[in-house]
């Protein structure tokens, strides 16, 4: 059997533990190595992985693909030195920062003939899945409207930083959801406005934000981005959809299968999920796209697309009105 031999770029974002677990579960891959440039972090795995210090080594070696979880703002470096060097990639969402970045990580993948797949994981919740395929089959009609949320906890560190982030909350949870409404909806988005502000926590980064979005097909959605959910909540965010059809409304609750458990340790209730892992959907979808060269299933352009409307909605926030989407650039 063909083993794929994938290494990781850095344990900057939390995912990434999943990621390297998930990873390790299928047995038609290799982890050939982490690279991370603090070995504190990643220290657990190396005892078993081969570490490097300095990710252009990890990229000098003959590995097939890379997933990178860095710091938002060092996406593009890393996947275009990736490409360039002739590996696939995974990469963290958001895709990248900047627009002209985000298309030029995507050019570069195709010019060297290896794909670009973002990190949409959310794509694999059952909720979603089957909420998916009731749209495919009409049992809605056609769709006229989605409300979402994306509410979680306060992350923290670098996060917390616009240089390395890109942005708050707004930048860091409309992704998500978006993703999902462009994958739902099949039409780009024409026109954002927004609202954001801190409204939770002492930081210097929105926490909160509500993004409309009207699309070329005239579809509306409306999405709450926010840090809201205190320590104290049971679970540390949500994925929520409420789809409007001509024939129906569907809801969507991507994190519904739990548990609900009462611990006298802990003395709060907490919220066990029990349902499918994301994760493991996502990253199992991206290893057998490669070994059997086929097109991966949520793509560069996936990632630009979700995340040029959160862009556009930190635009309409400065200019307090709504802004229009360049739809030219495909």
């Amino acid at each position: 059997m063909r083993k794929l031999k994938i290494g990781m770029i850095s344990f900057a974002h939390g995912h990434a533990k999943s990621y390297v677990q998930q990873l390790s579960k299928l047995p038609e891959v290799e982890i050939i190595g982490i690279a991370d440039d603090n070995r504190e972090r990643v220290q657990k795995w190396t005892t078993s992985i081969s570490y490097y210090d300095d990710y252009r080594e990890l990229l000098q070696t003959d590995a097939d693909a890379v997933i990178i979880c860095s710091e938002n703002v060092h996406h593009a470096k890393l996947t275009i030195e990736a490409a360039r060097a002739g590996k696939h990639v995974l990469c963290e969402k958001p895709l990248g920062v900047a627009i002209d970045e985000m298309e030029q990580m995507i050019a570069v993948c195709k010019e060297n003939g290896v794909q670009l797949m973002t990190a949409f994981p959310c794509r694999y919740l059952p909720a979603v899945v089957q909420a998916k395929l009731a749209v495919e089959r009409g049992d809605i009609g056609e769709i006229l409207s989605i409300k979402g949320t994306n509410r979680g906890s306060l992350p923290g560190g670098w996060f917390l930083d616009k240089s390395m982030s890109g942005g708050g909350a707004v930048f860091d949870h409309t992704v998500h959801v978006m993703d999902l409404m462009n994958w739902f909806i099949g039409s780009r988005v024409v026109e954002v406005y927004a609202e954001a502000d801190t409204l939770f926590h002492d930081i210097d980064v929105d926490d909160a934000g509500m993004v409309h979005a009207k699309f070329a097909n005239d579809v509306i959605a409306v999405l709450d981005t926010s840090w809201s959910r205190s320590k104290s909540f049971p679970f540390g965010g949500d994925v929520t959809m409420e789809i409007t059809g001509t024939k129906g409304v569907l809801s969507v609750n991507g994190f519904a299968q739990k548990n609900e458990v009462y611990s006298d340790d802990v003395m709060k209730a907490q919220w066990s999920y029990w349902g499918d892992n994301m994760d493991e959907f996502m990253v199992r979808a991206f290893v057998q796209a490669l070994l059997n060269d086929e097109p991966v299933p949520v793509t560069g352009e996936d990632g630009l697309r979700s995340t040029e409307v959160a862009i556009a909605a930190y635009e309409s926030v400065r200019a307090g009105a709504p802004v229009k989407l360049p739809a030219g650039k495909q």
